[in-house]
């Protein structure tokens, strides 16, 4: 059961927080008005992805989307990941009709109890693309029966792997590790065999950052020795209890602080945001890395090529271990959620806006652009306009519309690729590597308690596992005092509700 609280406290608090640069004054605006009823204006407050541009005022995909619907949109867009953004504008009272949060959140939560939110089920018989996907995926995001939004979350599917060097394992004359054992030996051999023969001792085998949570880039070690889930494990009462008092975990963080011992590992990982632990891998610094691939294969070659035009990319499933088990990722419980607000004039129409991003329709506007305007086809070719689609904000070289993404769909999701795109097959098989070392979940939802207590809990984690790995704190010592301070702090109270929802959830 969600907990009320009072929304003006919440609010107030919110707007206190985030100070600077958040009411709606600053947001991108977008508005192509018709001559529409004014019930039928539907406003669109959204984070956009950081690689779209800007929204212009005449954009023809807008007007189309109006005039296929019978709407008046406004988009109104915030940076990517500015929740804090969306929070402030709500803050406000000057609500859109349809919103864009991270989910789960405890914005959202709050949101849901003041009633700010309303539930789809009314509508879903008219959104069909909306409705398949709730009940067929995502049953478990329903609150007594009824969906809030529509929530988008990539579980299944993943584009996140372990990429390297490949001229580097060229050069010292090694095939890409397919055990935990030939994975050391590797890093091994790149940090001490001088992979770029520049005669120089300054290359590490592996590197990651603190900004995604160190757990995140290195739990294909726990994986590769039994870690059975993502989230929680079951002790040996059948409780539910934390992945760090699983034995392959234990064994996961003995692995990790050896190759630290043994200067495996770049001995500044902990200041790397992503660019900063990509341009390592670009400069020659680093062998192999975590990261996203998909889309990215070609950006990611490109970028190393651009400082070493010998420089090639490669990509792995993460190594097994003793028995032979192995993963990378585990199925994603968060993403983004849009909903109708009770403010909304005409709530029909803004369900039908939701329903027809995610539909095919909307999917072909919002990634081709009007036919015959933006794109041409000969055939089964699509020949896009770059002129034409420039003048709408489409990205360049086939890629989408600024709505196309981030909302309720990712090119992931529909495994989109322009037929411009250069390395479309290495792309598409670096997903299915990933997908296939998805690690599953215990549990399939979030509770109320996990997100009362996330952030304290999480750092609280990070910080022993660093401390552990970087042999600051003994493994044996530092776990049981982390399972006392964890309990302490939050823990008990999480693990009453997770396990609550697991005995419901069997």
């Amino acid at each position: 059961m969600l907990r009320k609280k009072s929304w003006y406290f919440i609010a107030i608090a919110t707007i206190m927080i985030v100070t600077t640069g958040c009411n709606t004054s600053n947001l991108n605006t977008n508005s192509n008005s018709n001559p529409s009823n004014a019930a039928d204006k539907i406003v669109f407050l959204t984070t956009g992805d950081s690689a779209a541009q800007a929204i212009q005022k005449d954009d023809r995909i807008i007007a189309e989307i109006n005039n296929r619907l019978g709407i008046d949109l406004e988009v109104r867009v915030v940076p990517e990941a500015s929740f804090e953004k969306v929070n402030v504008a709500m803050a406000t009272g000057d609500y859109p009709d349809v919103v864009t949060i991270n989910y789960p959140s405890a914005s959202l939560s709050q949101w849901i109890n003041e009633g700010l939110v309303i539930p789809l089920n009314d509508y879903l018989p008219s959104m069909p693309t909306v409705k398949e996907t709730l009940e067929r995926d995502l049953l478990w995001t329903a609150i007594d029966g009824q969906f809030y939004g529509y929530p988008f979350i990539e579980s299944q599917r993943s584009n996140y792997t372990l990429a390297y060097r490949s001229d580097w394992l060229e050069t010292l004359g090694l095939e890409p590790p397919q055990t935990l054992d030939e994975f050391r030996q590797v890093l091994k051999a790149i940090t001490m065999e001088d992979p770029d023969r520049n005669g120089k001792d300054d290359t590490y085998g592996i590197t990651a950052q603190k900004s995604s949570g160190v757990f995140a880039d290195f739990n294909f070690v726990h994986y590769a020795y039994g870690l059975e889930h993502g989230d929680w494990v079951l002790n040996n009462q059948g409780e539910v209890a934390p992945i760090f008092e699983h034995s392959g975990f234990k064994q996961g963080l003995q692995y990790l602080s050896e190759l630290w011992q043994e200067k495996l590992i770049d001995p500044e990982f902990l200041l790397n945001d992503t660019q900063q632990r990509e341009q390592k891998f670009y400069q020659g610094k680093v062998g192999f890395m975590g990261t996203p691939l998909f889309r990215h294969v070609n950006r990611l070659e490109t970028n190393l090529q651009k400082v070493n035009p010998q420089g090639k990319l490669g990509y792995t499933s993460p190594p097994a271990g003793p028995k032979g088990d192995r993963g990378m990722s585990s199925e994603k419980k968060s993403g983004l959620f849009t909903a109708v607000t009770s403010a909304a004039k005409n709530p029909e129409k803004a369900a039908q806006f939701i329903e027809f991003m995610l539909s095919k329709e909307g999917r072909d506007l919002l990634e081709l652009g009007i036919e015959g305007i933006h794109y041409t086809k000969e055939g089964d070719k699509v020949i896009y306009n770059e002129e034409e689609r420039a003048i709408d904000s489409f990205a360049a070289n086939g890629w989408a519309h600024p709505l196309a993404w981030g909302s309720v769909v990712w090119p992931l999701t529909n495994n989109y690729l322009p037929l411009t795109e250069p390395q479309a097959d290495r792309a598409k098989e670096s997903v299915e590597i990933a997908s296939n070392n998805v690690v599953s979940n215990l549990v399939d939802k979030t509770t109320q308690a996990e997100i009362d207590h996330g952030g304290v809990l999480d750092e609280l984690f990070n910080q022993y596992y660093i401390d552990i790995i970087t042999g600051k704190m003994e493994i044996d010592a530092g776990l049981a005092e982390l399972s006392k301070n964890w309990r302490d702090q939050g823990g008990n109270e999480v693990l009453e509700a997770v396990q609550e929802a697991y005995t419901a959830q069997q």
